[in-house]
């Protein structure tokens, strides 16, 4: 039995792709960049921000200077747009419902960047107690970096073998590895399945209420 379930948030949660989208192409048009399908973007999210907007880049201009010029415009627009159209997977809110109604511990770790992440979880979750919720912070390495979820553990007070990781990415599935906890990966989110299953996940769920299985 697990005693704490650590869930990543973009394309596990929340699909948040037309929001993350929508930001990213205002900031590639404004400085003169061009911009790219939703489909497309959808293979750039996973390794936070900077890498997002990197990878949103031609390949000539992939320099330090054009991220941050990006990254200066697109933060205030996603600040102001991230919740437009931006949801929950279908029967995520019921699935944190019962683990809370259980009496398991639940927590965020995500490589998007702590403000949004914190504001996103508590729009769209607020009946949900989340013991920790934790995004991309300054001078915290990013996933598949274990770090985020050490400090969930220790703050949560649980060993390594009463957690249990949830995400839809092979980031995902190696952070939990690199952190020695068990990972459950969902079909939902943002990867190809094929990405997930490479990865040697517990298992690969298709619907959020599977996951009561596992905890």
């Amino acid at each position: 039995m697990k005693k704490l379930v650590i869930f990543d948030l973009d394309g596990t949660l929340l699909d948040t792709i037309a929001d993350l989208a929508a930001a990213t192409n205002h900031a590639l048009q404004k400085n003169g960049f061009p911009m790219h399908d939703v489909e497309t973007l959808r293979t750039f999210v996973g390794n936070g921000i900077g890498k997002l907007l990197e990878r949103a880049l031609p390949e000539e201009g992939r320099t330090a200077d054009n991220v941050e010029r990006l990254r200066s415009d697109f933060v205030p627009c996603y600040d102001e747009h991230n919740a437009d159209l931006s949801q929950p997977y279908p029967g995520v809110a019921e699935l944190l419902s019962r683990l809370q109604q259980k009496g398991t511990m639940l927590a965020v770790a995500s490589n998007k960047y702590q403000a949004a992440t914190v504001k996103l979880v508590a729009h769209y979750f607020p009946n949900i107690h989340f013991v920790s919720v934790l995004g991309q912070r300054e001078g915290v390495p990013v996933k598949p970096h274990p770090g985020i979820v050490h400090d969930i553990m220790a703050s949560a007070g649980v060993t390594a073998d009463e957690v249990l990781y949830v995400g839809d990415s092979g980031v995902d599935m190696q952070t939990a590895c690199n952190a020695g906890v068990e990972a459950v990966a969902v079909s939902w989110g943002f990867r190809p399945r094929q990405e997930l299953e490479a990865a040697s996940p517990l298992v690969v769920i298709d619907r959020a209420e599977e996951l009561l299985v596992y905890v």
